[in-house]
């Protein structure tokens, strides 16, 4: 207890006494002490206000180090103030010895953050790496632009590989029996008609061997440049075989097929019948609509057993289907 009243012990002559009790020595004193304090007292509960509203700081303790130091600062300017009438002395020893106790603590913790603060990037680091990054961002993307076009262009490739007759540059057997399945589903959705055209050049395998396969192979190309140009839109033609062509006419008969049919086989009869350095040949065609019954497979079969007639019958002709 006698500690207790030493401590609180106001006794001990004030400050005032020192200054003279003058009034501008006071009104400097006290008037210093009191704005300090006052400072000393809105920056701590600013910190502690940052880091309760902010928890995505790093050194949260650090800015709670800081405020208690401030703090403590202040306190011995208030008991400063009152020591100008009163002299605590006590009370103002404890309250420096404790805000030098907590500012080594803060000046200890301090020096040892030093190397991690100082490592981080300056402002101007930061834009610079901001830079880079978004130059690096925009080469990235122009990158994957350059690598979707070009997937792009090798899919478009690979697609028209996959469907397209290398030579004649029509579908291929197995594009053009995928566009006939379509077709067929369509005759069932719709009660549309649909017919095809088989066809074949005649004697086709006596140019090979009289002129040999080059020009069998241009042979093969201006027919399928021909019968492409004598076709519909919505026509589709595909070369099924060595010499043989599928054409596949959506909403037609087997009138409106037959006509067509030989439309086609009187235009490939004119080129070969025309005096030009490249060999013609003339071509057989089989007719055939779609029935109620039909598959694609018995399809196909009558348009083949069709085109096999039209053979028989001495070739350079149209024949249509019996069984319309």
């Amino acid at each position: 207890m006698d500690i207790i009243k030493e401590i609180f012990n106001g006794n001990f002559m004030p400050h005032g006494h020192c200054l003279l009790w003058r009034g501008d020595l006071l009104f400097l004193h006290v008037g210093g002490d009191l704005l300090t304090f006052t400072a000393y007292t809105l920056i701590p509960i600013a910190l502690v206000k940052l880091v309760k509203s902010r928890d995505d700081f790093r050194f949260n303790w650090l800015f709670l180090m800081f405020a208690g130091f401030i703090f403590f600062c202040g306190a011995t300017h208030l008991v400063g103030l009152i020591n100008i009438w009163n002299g605590y002395y006590y009370i103002e020893g404890i309250v420096k010895f404790l805000t030098g106790i907590i500012s080594m603590v803060t000046a200890v913790m301090l020096w040892h953050l030093l190397p991690e603060a100082i490592s981080f990037p300056s402002r101007r680091n930061m834009q610079q790496k901001i830079t880079e990054l978004q130059q690096a961002e925009k080469q990235l993307a122009e990158s994957n632009l350059r690598l979707e076009a070009e997937v792009k262009k090798r899919t478009a490739q690979l697609e028209k590989i996959a469907t397209t007759d290398e030579l004649t540059g029509l579908y291929n057997r197995r594009e053009i029996m995928r566009i006939l399945d379509i077709e067929i589903s369509r005759v069932f959705r719709q009660q549309t008609p649909l017919s095809i055209m088989m066809l074949d050049l005649d004697h086709f395998k006596a140019i090979n061997d009289q002129y040999g396969h080059q020009t069998g192979d241009v042979t093969l190309q201006n027919a399928a440049a021909s019968i492409s140009q004598g076709i519909r839109k919505t026509d589709s033609i595909g070369r099924i075989g060595g010499e043989e062509f599928l054409i596949i006419m959506p909403d037609t008969t087997i009138e409106s097929a037959y006509d067509h049919a030989d439309r086609i086989r009187q235009t490939l009869a004119m080129q070969k019948a025309k005096d030009t350095a490249e060999q013609g040949c003339t071509a057989s065609i089989g007719v055939a609509q779609f029935l109620q019954d039909d598959s694609l497979k018995s399809f196909i079969q009558r348009a083949d057993e069709t085109l096999y007639r039209a053979k028989a019958e001495g070739r350079n002709r149209v024949c249509r289907s019996l069984s319309e």
